[in-house]
Protein backbone atom coordinates (compact mmCIF):
# COMPACT_ATOMS: atom_id res chain seq x y z
CA UNK A 1 0.00 0.00 0.00
CA UNK A 2 1.37 3.37 -0.94
CA UNK A 3 2.51 5.90 1.58
CA UNK A 4 3.93 3.40 4.06
CA UNK A 5 0.60 1.81 5.03
CA UNK A 6 0.12 -1.84 5.85
CA UNK A 7 0.71 -3.82 2.67
CA UNK A 8 -1.20 -6.81 1.36
CA UNK A 9 1.32 -9.25 2.88
CA UNK A 10 0.90 -7.76 6.36
CA UNK A 11 -2.87 -7.70 6.14
CA UNK A 12 -2.96 -11.31 4.93
CA UNK A 13 -0.54 -12.24 7.71
CA UNK A 14 -2.91 -10.65 10.23
CA UNK A 15 -5.89 -12.44 8.68
CA UNK A 16 -4.30 -15.91 8.55
CA UNK A 17 -2.64 -15.69 11.96
CA UNK A 18 -5.95 -14.55 13.45
CA UNK A 19 -7.69 -17.47 11.77
CA UNK A 20 -5.14 -19.82 13.32
CA UNK A 21 -5.59 -18.19 16.72
CA UNK A 22 -9.38 -18.47 16.63
CA UNK A 23 -9.26 -22.01 15.24
CA UNK A 24 -6.84 -23.40 17.80
CA UNK A 25 -7.63 -21.58 21.04
CA UNK A 26 -10.75 -19.41 21.31
CA UNK A 27 -13.69 -21.82 21.64
CA UNK A 28 -12.12 -25.02 22.94
CA UNK A 29 -14.63 -25.35 25.80
CA UNK A 30 -17.28 -26.34 23.26
CA UNK A 31 -15.40 -29.58 22.66
CA UNK A 32 -16.29 -30.43 26.25
CA UNK A 33 -17.75 -33.86 25.36
CA UNK A 34 -14.32 -35.07 24.22
CA UNK A 35 -12.57 -33.80 27.36
CA UNK A 36 -15.24 -35.34 29.61
CA UNK A 37 -14.39 -38.74 28.13
CA UNK A 38 -10.75 -38.23 29.22
CA UNK A 39 -11.66 -36.85 32.64
CA UNK A 40 -13.95 -39.80 33.35
CA UNK A 41 -11.14 -42.17 32.47
CA UNK A 42 -8.92 -40.26 34.93
CA UNK A 43 -11.70 -40.66 37.56
CA UNK A 44 -12.48 -36.98 38.07
CA UNK A 45 -15.54 -36.57 40.37
CA UNK A 46 -15.75 -40.36 40.72
CA UNK A 47 -15.99 -39.99 44.51
CA UNK A 48 -19.58 -38.78 43.96
CA UNK A 49 -20.63 -42.13 42.51
CA UNK A 50 -21.98 -45.24 44.19
CA UNK A 51 -19.44 -47.97 44.90
CA UNK A 52 -21.38 -50.65 43.01
CA UNK A 53 -21.09 -49.38 39.43
CA UNK A 54 -19.59 -51.60 36.72
CA UNK A 55 -16.24 -50.72 35.15
CA UNK A 56 -14.89 -51.46 31.71
CA UNK A 57 -11.32 -52.86 31.33
CA UNK A 58 -10.00 -49.27 30.99
CA UNK A 59 -11.82 -48.26 34.19
CA UNK A 60 -14.44 -46.15 32.39
CA UNK A 61 -18.01 -46.44 33.66
CA UNK A 62 -20.32 -48.47 31.50
CA UNK A 63 -23.63 -47.12 32.71
CA UNK A 64 -22.57 -43.70 33.90
CA UNK A 65 -23.11 -41.98 37.18
CA UNK A 66 -25.78 -39.33 37.47
CA UNK A 67 -24.02 -37.26 40.13
CA UNK A 68 -20.76 -37.35 38.21
CA UNK A 69 -22.55 -36.36 34.99
CA UNK A 70 -24.31 -33.51 36.80
CA UNK A 71 -20.97 -32.24 38.10
CA UNK A 72 -19.42 -32.27 34.63
CA UNK A 73 -22.54 -30.57 33.29
CA UNK A 74 -22.20 -27.90 36.00
CA UNK A 75 -18.57 -27.23 35.01
CA UNK A 76 -19.67 -26.69 31.41
CA UNK A 77 -22.70 -24.63 32.44
CA UNK A 78 -20.58 -22.23 34.50
CA UNK A 79 -17.84 -22.09 31.85
CA UNK A 80 -20.28 -21.39 29.02
CA UNK A 81 -22.11 -18.84 31.20
CA UNK A 82 -18.86 -16.99 31.87
CA UNK A 83 -18.04 -17.20 28.15
CA UNK A 84 -21.09 -15.08 27.44
CA UNK A 85 -21.74 -13.06 30.57
CA UNK A 86 -18.21 -11.67 30.87
CA UNK A 87 -18.27 -10.56 27.24
CA UNK A 88 -20.07 -7.35 28.26
CA UNK A 89 -17.39 -6.05 30.67
CA UNK A 90 -14.71 -7.35 28.30
CA UNK A 91 -16.41 -5.54 25.41
CA UNK A 92 -16.37 -2.35 27.47
CA UNK A 93 -12.65 -2.80 28.16
CA UNK A 94 -12.06 -3.35 24.44
CA UNK A 95 -14.04 -0.23 23.47
CA UNK A 96 -12.52 1.90 26.23
CA UNK A 97 -8.87 0.79 26.35
CA UNK A 98 -8.30 -0.78 22.94
CA UNK A 99 -6.91 -3.98 21.50
CA UNK A 100 -3.59 -4.24 23.33
CA UNK A 101 -5.04 -4.02 26.85
CA UNK A 102 -7.90 -6.41 26.00
CA UNK A 103 -5.53 -8.99 24.50
CA UNK A 104 -3.13 -8.85 27.46
CA UNK A 105 -6.05 -9.61 29.78
CA UNK A 106 -7.17 -12.44 27.48
CA UNK A 107 -3.69 -13.96 27.33
CA UNK A 108 -3.34 -13.83 31.14
CA UNK A 109 -6.70 -15.55 31.66
CA UNK A 110 -5.99 -18.18 29.03
CA UNK A 111 -2.57 -19.01 30.47
CA UNK A 112 -3.94 -19.34 34.01
CA UNK A 113 -6.78 -21.57 32.77
CA UNK A 114 -4.50 -24.01 30.95
CA UNK A 115 -2.14 -24.18 33.95
CA UNK A 116 -5.04 -24.96 36.30
CA UNK A 117 -6.12 -27.89 34.12
CA UNK A 118 -2.50 -29.06 33.82
CA UNK A 119 -2.06 -29.20 37.60
CA UNK A 120 -5.52 -30.53 38.44
CA UNK A 121 -5.96 -34.10 39.71
CA UNK A 122 -8.98 -36.25 40.61
CA UNK A 123 -8.52 -35.00 44.20
CA UNK A 124 -8.38 -31.39 42.92
CA UNK A 125 -11.14 -31.76 40.33
CA UNK A 126 -12.69 -28.56 41.66
CA UNK A 127 -9.96 -26.67 39.77
CA UNK A 128 -11.91 -27.42 36.58
CA UNK A 129 -14.47 -24.78 37.55
CA UNK A 130 -12.15 -21.72 37.48
CA UNK A 131 -10.07 -23.27 34.68
CA UNK A 132 -12.94 -23.62 32.21
CA UNK A 133 -14.23 -20.15 33.11
CA UNK A 134 -10.82 -18.61 32.44
CA UNK A 135 -10.45 -20.47 29.14
CA UNK A 136 -13.93 -19.30 28.12
CA UNK A 137 -13.45 -15.63 28.98
CA UNK A 138 -9.92 -15.53 27.55
CA UNK A 139 -11.10 -17.17 24.32
CA UNK A 140 -14.09 -14.89 23.77
CA UNK A 141 -11.93 -11.83 24.37
CA UNK A 142 -9.38 -13.05 21.82
CA UNK A 143 -12.03 -13.49 19.13
CA UNK A 144 -13.59 -10.12 20.04
CA UNK A 145 -10.28 -8.40 19.26
CA UNK A 146 -9.90 -10.43 16.06
CA UNK A 147 -13.25 -9.63 14.45
CA UNK A 148 -12.11 -6.09 13.65
CA UNK A 149 -9.65 -7.61 11.14
CA UNK A 150 -12.60 -7.69 8.73
CA UNK A 151 -12.32 -3.89 8.55
CA UNK A 152 -9.03 -4.32 6.65
CA UNK A 153 -10.80 -5.99 3.71
CA UNK A 154 -13.70 -3.67 2.82
CA UNK A 155 -16.45 -5.46 0.93
CA UNK A 156 -15.38 -8.85 2.37
CA UNK A 157 -15.93 -7.62 5.93
CA UNK A 158 -18.94 -9.84 6.79
CA UNK A 159 -17.33 -12.88 5.19
CA UNK A 160 -14.22 -12.48 7.35
CA UNK A 161 -16.24 -11.89 10.54
CA UNK A 162 -18.22 -15.08 9.91
CA UNK A 163 -15.03 -16.93 8.92
CA UNK A 164 -13.45 -16.07 12.27
CA UNK A 165 -16.56 -17.19 14.12
CA UNK A 166 -16.47 -20.43 12.15
CA UNK A 167 -12.86 -20.91 13.24
CA UNK A 168 -14.06 -20.28 16.82
CA UNK A 169 -16.52 -23.16 16.38
CA UNK A 170 -13.85 -25.42 14.86
CA UNK A 171 -11.53 -24.86 17.82
CA UNK A 172 -13.76 -27.19 19.83
CA UNK A 173 -12.02 -30.01 17.95
CA UNK A 174 -8.87 -29.28 19.99
CA UNK A 175 -10.30 -31.37 22.82
CA UNK A 176 -10.77 -34.20 20.30
CA UNK A 177 -7.06 -33.98 19.51
CA UNK A 178 -6.33 -34.06 23.24
CA UNK A 179 -8.57 -37.13 23.60
CA UNK A 180 -6.86 -38.95 20.74
CA UNK A 181 -3.37 -38.10 22.01
CA UNK A 182 -4.37 -39.18 25.51
CA UNK A 183 -5.46 -42.54 24.13
CA UNK A 184 -2.02 -42.77 22.47
CA UNK A 185 -0.32 -42.34 25.84
CA UNK A 186 0.32 -38.58 26.15
CA UNK A 187 -0.53 -37.13 29.56
CA UNK A 188 -3.21 -34.48 30.05
CA UNK A 189 -0.74 -32.37 32.01
CA UNK A 190 1.85 -32.29 29.21
CA UNK A 191 -0.73 -31.25 26.63
CA UNK A 192 -2.10 -28.37 28.70
CA UNK A 193 1.40 -27.18 29.60
CA UNK A 194 2.08 -26.99 25.86
CA UNK A 195 -1.09 -24.93 25.41
CA UNK A 196 0.07 -22.59 28.18
CA UNK A 197 3.40 -22.13 26.39
CA UNK A 198 1.51 -21.12 23.23
CA UNK A 199 0.64 -17.86 24.98
CA UNK A 200 3.95 -16.56 23.63
CA UNK A 201 2.38 -16.79 20.14
CA UNK A 202 -0.57 -14.63 21.24
CA UNK A 203 1.80 -12.09 22.75
CA UNK A 204 3.94 -11.79 19.60
CA UNK A 205 0.83 -11.38 17.47
CA UNK A 206 -0.44 -8.64 19.81
CA UNK A 207 2.81 -6.71 19.40
CA UNK A 208 3.43 -7.06 15.66
CA UNK A 209 0.12 -7.82 13.93
CA UNK A 210 -2.58 -6.00 15.91
CA UNK A 211 -3.30 -2.29 16.56
CA UNK A 212 -2.87 -0.74 19.97
CA UNK A 213 -6.40 0.70 19.86
CA UNK A 214 -8.78 -0.45 17.08
CA UNK A 215 -8.95 -0.89 13.32
CA UNK A 216 -11.33 1.79 12.00
CA UNK A 217 -14.10 1.30 9.45
CA UNK A 218 -14.07 2.56 6.78
CA UNK A 219 -10.29 2.29 6.56
CA UNK A 220 -8.39 5.60 6.29
CA UNK A 221 -5.75 6.13 3.56
CA UNK A 222 -2.39 4.43 4.14
CA UNK A 223 -3.55 2.93 7.44
CA UNK A 224 -0.86 1.03 9.36
CA UNK A 225 -0.78 -0.85 12.66
CA UNK A 226 1.43 -2.99 14.87
CA UNK A 227 5.00 -2.47 16.03
CA UNK A 228 7.53 -1.71 13.32
CA UNK A 229 11.23 -1.94 13.97
CA UNK A 230 12.93 0.47 14.29
CA UNK A 231 10.46 3.01 15.57
CA UNK A 232 7.02 2.81 17.05
CA UNK A 233 3.62 1.78 15.76
CA UNK A 234 1.72 4.21 13.58
CA UNK A 235 -1.91 3.87 12.72
CA UNK A 236 -5.26 5.59 13.17
CA UNK A 237 -7.72 5.47 15.95
CA UNK A 238 -11.35 5.22 15.01
CA UNK A 239 -12.84 8.58 14.07
CA UNK A 240 -15.22 8.57 16.99
CA UNK A 241 -12.58 8.44 19.74
CA UNK A 242 -12.20 11.64 21.74
CA UNK A 243 -8.83 13.16 22.58
CA UNK A 244 -7.55 16.46 24.00
CA UNK A 245 -7.44 19.25 21.36
CA UNK A 246 -4.15 19.44 19.53
CA UNK A 247 -2.84 16.21 21.05
CA UNK A 248 -2.02 13.28 18.79
CA UNK A 249 -1.12 9.87 20.19
CA UNK A 250 1.39 7.57 18.54
CA UNK A 251 -1.37 5.79 16.65
CA UNK A 252 -3.17 8.94 15.50
CA UNK A 253 -0.51 10.30 13.16
CA UNK A 254 -1.83 10.11 9.56
CA UNK A 255 0.61 8.54 7.16
CA UNK A 256 -0.58 10.73 4.30
CA UNK A 257 -2.56 13.99 4.25
CA UNK A 258 -6.29 13.69 4.45
CA UNK A 259 -8.97 16.06 3.27
CA UNK A 260 -10.46 18.42 5.86
CA UNK A 261 -13.46 16.90 7.59
CA UNK A 262 -16.65 18.69 8.43
CA UNK A 263 -18.68 18.25 11.62
CA UNK A 264 -18.98 14.64 12.74
CA UNK A 265 -22.36 13.11 11.81
CA UNK A 266 -24.86 12.41 14.57
CA UNK A 267 -24.55 8.88 15.92
CA UNK A 268 -27.18 6.92 17.85
CA UNK A 269 -26.36 6.60 21.55
CA UNK A 270 -25.52 3.27 23.15
CA UNK A 271 -28.67 3.54 25.27
CA UNK A 272 -30.94 3.97 22.24
CA UNK A 273 -29.28 1.00 20.55
CA UNK A 274 -29.57 -1.25 23.61
CA UNK A 275 -33.25 -0.34 24.18
CA UNK A 276 -34.34 -0.75 20.55
CA UNK A 277 -36.77 -3.47 19.44
CA UNK A 278 -34.24 -4.68 16.87
CA UNK A 279 -31.64 -5.36 19.55
CA UNK A 280 -34.14 -6.84 22.04
CA UNK A 281 -35.48 -9.39 19.56
CA UNK A 282 -31.99 -10.14 18.35
CA UNK A 283 -31.08 -11.12 21.92
CA UNK A 284 -34.14 -13.43 21.96
CA UNK A 285 -32.98 -14.89 18.61
CA UNK A 286 -29.51 -15.54 20.01
CA UNK A 287 -30.63 -16.79 23.43
CA UNK A 288 -33.16 -19.35 22.20
CA UNK A 289 -30.77 -21.05 19.80
CA UNK A 290 -27.77 -20.80 22.10
CA UNK A 291 -29.68 -22.58 24.89
CA UNK A 292 -30.46 -25.41 22.48
CA UNK A 293 -26.78 -25.74 21.49
CA UNK A 294 -25.40 -25.48 25.01
CA UNK A 295 -27.77 -28.11 26.37
CA UNK A 296 -26.85 -30.48 23.54
CA UNK A 297 -23.10 -30.06 24.05
CA UNK A 298 -23.27 -30.22 27.85
CA UNK A 299 -25.35 -33.42 27.89
CA UNK A 300 -23.91 -35.19 24.85
CA UNK A 301 -21.86 -37.73 26.82
CA UNK A 302 -24.75 -39.02 29.00
CA UNK A 303 -27.07 -38.91 25.96
CA UNK A 304 -24.72 -41.13 23.97
CA UNK A 305 -24.31 -43.45 26.95
CA UNK A 306 -28.10 -43.78 27.10
CA UNK A 307 -28.57 -44.40 23.37
CA UNK A 308 -25.55 -46.73 23.18
CA UNK A 309 -26.74 -48.61 26.30
CA UNK A 310 -23.42 -48.09 28.08
CA UNK A 311 -21.15 -49.29 25.27
CA UNK A 312 -18.13 -47.01 25.84
CA UNK A 313 -16.48 -47.97 22.54
CA UNK A 314 -19.59 -46.85 20.68
CA UNK A 315 -19.73 -43.69 22.79
CA UNK A 316 -16.09 -42.97 21.94
CA UNK A 317 -16.77 -43.43 18.22
CA UNK A 318 -19.73 -41.05 18.26
CA UNK A 319 -17.84 -38.54 20.42
CA UNK A 320 -15.02 -38.54 17.87
CA UNK A 321 -17.52 -38.12 15.04
CA UNK A 322 -19.11 -35.14 16.80
CA UNK A 323 -15.76 -33.51 17.46
CA UNK A 324 -14.64 -34.12 13.87
CA UNK A 325 -17.73 -32.36 12.49
CA UNK A 326 -16.79 -29.31 14.58
CA UNK A 327 -13.76 -28.87 12.33
CA UNK A 328 -16.16 -28.04 9.53
CA UNK A 329 -17.39 -24.90 11.30
CA UNK A 330 -14.68 -22.83 9.64
CA UNK A 331 -15.92 -24.07 6.25
CA UNK A 332 -19.62 -23.49 6.95
CA UNK A 333 -19.53 -20.02 8.53
CA UNK A 334 -18.39 -18.08 5.41
CA UNK A 335 -21.56 -19.25 3.62
CA UNK A 336 -23.46 -16.94 5.96
CA UNK A 337 -21.02 -14.15 5.08
CA UNK A 338 -21.80 -14.75 1.40
CA UNK A 339 -25.51 -14.31 2.17
CA UNK A 340 -24.83 -11.10 4.10
CA UNK A 341 -22.52 -9.62 1.44
CA UNK A 342 -24.39 -10.87 -1.64
CA UNK A 343 -25.66 -7.40 -2.57
CA UNK A 344 -22.10 -6.03 -2.65
CA UNK A 345 -21.13 -8.33 -5.51
CA UNK A 346 -23.60 -6.77 -7.95
CA UNK A 347 -22.29 -4.80 -10.92
CA UNK A 348 -23.96 -1.65 -9.57
CA UNK A 349 -21.89 0.38 -7.05
CA UNK A 350 -22.72 -0.16 -3.40
CA UNK A 351 -24.41 3.02 -2.05
CA UNK A 352 -22.90 5.01 0.80
CA UNK A 353 -24.47 6.56 3.86
CA UNK A 354 -27.91 5.52 5.06
CA UNK A 355 -28.82 3.87 1.74
CA UNK A 356 -25.81 1.58 2.02
CA UNK A 357 -26.64 0.80 5.67
CA UNK A 358 -30.22 -0.02 4.66
CA UNK A 359 -29.01 -2.38 1.92
CA UNK A 360 -26.76 -4.15 4.44
CA UNK A 361 -29.61 -4.49 6.93
CA UNK A 362 -31.97 -5.88 4.28
CA UNK A 363 -29.42 -8.54 3.36
CA UNK A 364 -29.33 -9.72 6.99
CA UNK A 365 -33.00 -10.78 7.02
CA UNK A 366 -32.40 -13.88 4.90
CA UNK A 367 -29.39 -14.80 7.06
CA UNK A 368 -31.49 -14.60 10.23
CA UNK A 369 -34.25 -16.79 8.73
CA UNK A 370 -31.84 -19.43 7.41
CA UNK A 371 -30.08 -19.65 10.80
CA UNK A 372 -33.35 -20.28 12.68
CA UNK A 373 -34.45 -22.89 10.12
CA UNK A 374 -31.17 -24.78 10.53
CA UNK A 375 -31.58 -24.78 14.31
CA UNK A 376 -35.15 -26.10 14.06
CA UNK A 377 -33.96 -29.01 11.88
CA UNK A 378 -31.09 -29.68 14.29
CA UNK A 379 -33.49 -29.66 17.26
CA UNK A 380 -35.85 -32.11 15.54
CA UNK A 381 -33.01 -34.56 14.86
CA UNK A 382 -31.68 -34.19 18.41
CA UNK A 383 -35.11 -35.20 19.73
CA UNK A 384 -35.08 -38.52 17.83
CA UNK A 385 -33.85 -41.22 20.30
CA UNK A 386 -32.08 -43.28 17.65
CA UNK A 387 -28.28 -43.46 17.75
CA UNK A 388 -27.51 -43.43 13.97
CA UNK A 389 -29.72 -40.32 13.56
CA UNK A 390 -27.19 -38.45 15.70
CA UNK A 391 -24.77 -38.35 12.77
CA UNK A 392 -27.26 -36.07 10.99
CA UNK A 393 -27.71 -34.16 14.25
CA UNK A 394 -23.94 -33.51 14.43
CA UNK A 395 -23.87 -32.12 10.88
CA UNK A 396 -26.87 -29.86 11.43
CA UNK A 397 -25.50 -28.74 14.80
CA UNK A 398 -22.19 -27.49 13.43
CA UNK A 399 -23.90 -25.83 10.47
CA UNK A 400 -26.44 -24.10 12.72
CA UNK A 401 -23.86 -23.05 15.30
CA UNK A 402 -21.45 -21.60 12.75
CA UNK A 403 -24.28 -19.55 11.22
CA UNK A 404 -25.49 -18.49 14.68
CA UNK A 405 -22.32 -16.92 16.07
CA UNK A 406 -20.96 -15.55 12.80
CA UNK A 407 -24.37 -14.10 11.98
CA UNK A 408 -24.69 -12.60 15.46
CA UNK A 409 -21.43 -10.68 15.20
CA UNK A 410 -22.01 -9.63 11.59
CA UNK A 411 -25.57 -8.46 12.29
CA UNK A 412 -24.48 -6.26 15.21
CA UNK A 413 -21.72 -4.78 13.04
CA UNK A 414 -24.27 -4.03 10.30
CA UNK A 415 -27.26 -2.81 12.33
CA UNK A 416 -25.57 -0.50 14.84
CA UNK A 417 -22.79 2.13 14.92
CA UNK A 418 -19.28 0.63 14.99
CA UNK A 419 -18.17 2.48 18.13
CA UNK A 420 -20.80 0.55 20.13
CA UNK A 421 -19.94 -2.87 18.67
CA UNK A 422 -17.91 -4.17 21.61
CA UNK A 423 -20.49 -3.10 24.19
CA UNK A 424 -23.51 -4.34 22.22
CA UNK A 425 -21.82 -7.63 21.36
CA UNK A 426 -20.93 -8.08 25.03
CA UNK A 427 -24.40 -7.09 26.23
CA UNK A 428 -26.09 -9.52 23.82
CA UNK A 429 -23.82 -12.34 24.95
CA UNK A 430 -24.28 -11.46 28.65
CA UNK A 431 -28.08 -11.44 28.40
CA UNK A 432 -28.08 -14.71 26.46
CA UNK A 433 -25.83 -16.16 29.19
CA UNK A 434 -28.58 -15.60 31.76
CA UNK A 435 -30.95 -17.63 29.58
CA UNK A 436 -28.27 -20.30 29.10
CA UNK A 437 -28.31 -20.94 32.87
CA UNK A 438 -31.59 -22.78 32.25
CA UNK A 439 -29.54 -25.68 30.90
CA UNK A 440 -28.66 -26.86 34.41
CA UNK A 441 -32.29 -27.16 35.68
CA UNK A 442 -33.07 -28.86 32.36
CA UNK A 443 -30.33 -31.41 33.09
CA UNK A 444 -31.66 -31.88 36.63
CA UNK A 445 -35.16 -32.40 35.21
CA UNK A 446 -33.90 -35.06 32.82
CA UNK A 447 -31.78 -36.85 35.43
CA UNK A 448 -34.55 -36.69 38.06
CA UNK A 449 -38.28 -36.77 37.21
CA UNK A 450 -37.71 -37.89 33.58
CA UNK A 451 -35.37 -40.73 34.62
CA UNK A 452 -32.67 -39.88 32.10
CA UNK A 453 -34.98 -39.55 29.07
CA UNK A 454 -34.53 -36.11 27.45
CA UNK A 455 -37.32 -36.50 24.85
CA UNK A 456 -39.85 -34.09 26.41
CA UNK A 457 -37.20 -31.47 27.12
CA UNK A 458 -36.04 -31.71 23.49
CA UNK A 459 -39.60 -31.22 22.23
CA UNK A 460 -39.99 -28.18 24.47
CA UNK A 461 -36.75 -26.71 23.10
CA UNK A 462 -38.12 -26.98 19.54
CA UNK A 463 -40.96 -24.67 20.59
CA UNK A 464 -38.46 -22.27 22.18
CA UNK A 465 -36.36 -22.11 19.00
CA UNK A 466 -39.44 -21.32 16.88
CA UNK A 467 -39.80 -18.03 18.81
CA UNK A 468 -36.55 -16.87 17.16
CA UNK A 469 -38.44 -16.37 13.86
CA UNK A 470 -39.81 -13.12 15.31
CA UNK A 471 -36.40 -11.40 15.02
CA UNK A 472 -36.13 -11.39 11.20
CA UNK A 473 -39.72 -10.12 10.99
CA UNK A 474 -38.80 -7.21 13.30
CA UNK A 475 -35.71 -6.45 11.20
CA UNK A 476 -37.80 -6.51 8.00
CA UNK A 477 -40.21 -3.99 9.52
CA UNK A 478 -37.28 -1.82 10.59
CA UNK A 479 -36.02 -1.84 6.99
CA UNK A 480 -39.44 -0.67 5.79
CA UNK A 481 -39.45 2.12 8.40
CA UNK A 482 -35.99 3.35 7.39
CA UNK A 483 -36.89 3.20 3.71
CA UNK A 484 -39.95 5.40 4.35
CA UNK A 485 -37.81 7.89 6.27
CA UNK A 486 -35.31 8.07 3.39
CA UNK A 487 -38.12 8.51 0.90
CA UNK A 488 -39.65 11.30 2.96
CA UNK A 489 -36.27 13.05 3.31
CA UNK A 490 -35.69 12.95 -0.45
CA UNK A 491 -31.91 12.48 -0.09
CA UNK A 492 -29.79 9.72 1.51
CA UNK A 493 -28.77 10.36 5.10
CA UNK A 494 -25.02 10.60 5.69
CA UNK A 495 -25.02 9.29 9.24
CA UNK A 496 -24.04 5.68 9.84
CA UNK A 497 -26.72 3.18 10.61
CA UNK A 498 -28.06 3.62 14.11
CA UNK A 499 -30.48 1.71 16.22
CA UNK A 500 -34.19 2.09 16.17
CA UNK A 501 -35.11 4.90 18.53
CA UNK A 502 -38.88 4.79 18.46
CA UNK A 503 -40.56 2.31 20.69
Amino acid sequence: MAGGGAGVAKRLGTLLSGLMECGAFCGIIFGWASLVFVLKDLRYFEDLCQTNFTLSPNHTQLHGCNRQDEQFSLVFTIGSFMNNFMTFPMGYIFDRFGTAVARLIAISLYTCGTLLVAFSTPDLAVLLFPAMSMLSVGGILLILTNMQVGNLFGKYRSIIITLYNGAFDSSSAIFLIIKVLYERGLSLQAMFLFMAACSAWHLLRTIFLMPRTRIPYPLPPAYNYGLRCPGRSQSYRTYEEKRPPGEAGPEETPLEPSAPRGPAPAVASFRSCALSRVFAWHVVWLSAMQLRHYLFIGTLNPLLLLLARGDTRLVSTYTNAFAFTQLCGVLCAPWNGLILDRHKRDSTPHPDGALGALADLRSSVLSLVVTVTQCVLFSVCAAVPVLPVQFATFVLQVLSRSFLYGGNAAFLAIAFPPQHFGKLYGLAMALSALVALLQYPCVALVQGPLHGDPFYVNVGLIAVVLVAYVSPMVVARECQRRAKELGAAGTPLTAPAGAETSH
